[in-house]
């Protein structure tokens, strides 16, 4: 029945393309990009199966992800981890709806990877890793369903901790995803007792372009020169992936650093002057494309700082300031209360996802409840 529905499917889309030259198909393509550009991703998704033409010119450079991303109404894909890591679900957040929904995708590839964990994420691409085993990554576009898993870097390490970053830059108009391994190399006298300390390093890089010519291999960048929380960057501003130091015994003080995708260096980013960024109870997003930092306080409060000249110190000011709230499905589970106030400040209970066009803050509770908050209303 599935193949048969499938052969309908084509065939109608055949029936379309050679029912002669509608108005549509006889535009030229940087017109029709225009349009598309101009539409929300879930009726790209749609329009991919009307023909090939209209398939070539939303996949051409990935055209079906940045064309959506310029515009003001943004779109979100969902990781859900519960009960186990395999949920993929979408929202559309330029349909004009009170209440907020999520779809579900169907995923071809759930029976060769069951479990995944998001990485990256950027213009509707993921960067995705096997759960079961973190050397395979792979990116795939769940509105195309066209997947690509990427070749292992030859430099393995047996006892690794990683961090990863994904993004495009504009100038160069490629894609690249970043991989930090921690590790602790041949001569470690570890035993098994407090901490791991993962001395060694290195940077790891992978460029996809449009080049068909290009091979896709790993180069190695050398020494990370930082010791970065083990967290993917969720911020991409600017052509940078970002990231949040750790403390060292001698200099506790934590430092935001970017990585240009352009010129691949690491630059220090000034920070915002709130306090209590020494702890883990921050994290950088991008909002309405500035770089952010999202500051938990005690009891579920969190304030956000916004930088709203890239690179500027003085341009950091806090934008948002959201009190104490739980979701009632929260509630009734409170079963350990210390327990969720700890996590709250370390950003585990409670994420920023986006600002919304009527200025709402969109946020996301552990217990997978999204949340609008009202600014104006407090």
């Amino acid at each position: 029945m599935d193949s048969e529905n499938s052969f309908k499917k084509r065939k109608i889309a055949d029936d379309i393309v050679d029912d002669g030259e509608g108005l549509l198909e006889s535009l030229p393509g940087d017109i029709l990009t225009d349009i598309f550009s101009r539409l929300p991703i879930s009726s790209l998704a749609r329009l991919m199966f009307v023909s090939r033409s209209w398939r070539s010119i939303l996949t051409q450079h990935g055209r079906v992800s940045s064309s959506s991303s310029s515009s003001t109404k943004p779109c979100l894909l969902l990781h859900c981890d519960f009960p186990i890591r395999n949920g993929l679900h979408f929202l559309d957040l330029s349909e004009e709806e009170k209440r907020i929904k999520t779809k579900k995708f169907s995923l071809r590839f759930a029976s060769s990877m069951p479990e995944f964990d998001v990485v990256g994420s950027c213009n509707g691409l993921l960067c995705m890793s096997d759960s079961l085993y973190n050397d395979s990554l792979y990116l795939y576009n769940p509105f195309t369903t066209n997947s690509l898993e990427l070749p292992e870097c030859s430099n393995k390490y047996h006892d690794q901790e990683l961090v990863f970053g994904f993004g495009f830059h504009q100038t160069t108009k490629e894609y690249k995803v970043v991989k930090i391994v921690y590790f602790r190399g041949s001569n470690s006298n570890y035993r098994g007792r407090g901490r791991i300390q993962y001395k060694q390093s290195e940077v790891q890089i992978l460029t996809l372009s449009s080049r068909t010519d290009q091979s896709l291999s790993w180069r190695s960048l050398g020494k990370a020169p930082y010791k970065f929380v083990k967290r993917s960057s969720e911020a991409l501003v600017n052509g940078r992936l970002h990231f949040v130091t750790r403390p060292r015994r001698h200099v506790p003080d934590r430092k935001f650093v970017s990585f240009d995708l352009g010129d691949e260096e690491f630059r220090e980013i000034p920070k915002p002057d709130c306090g209590g960024l020494n702890r883990t109870n921050h994290r950088l997003v991008n909002l309405k494309g500035c770089l952010c930092a999202v500051v938990y306080g005690n009891y579920m409060k969190l304030d956000i700082w916004v930088m709203k000249s890239y690179g500027v110190k003085e341009s950091w000011g806090k934008e948002y300031s959201i009190g104490t709230y739980l979701p009632k499905g929260l509630k009734q589970n409170l079963d350990r209360p210390m327990w969720i106030w700890k996590n709250a400040e370390n950003g585990k209970v409670v994420r920023v996802l986006c600002v919304l066009e009527n200025g709402d803050v969109l946020l996301e509770y552990k217990n997978r409840v999204l949340v609008a908050y009202d600014p104006k209303a407090g």
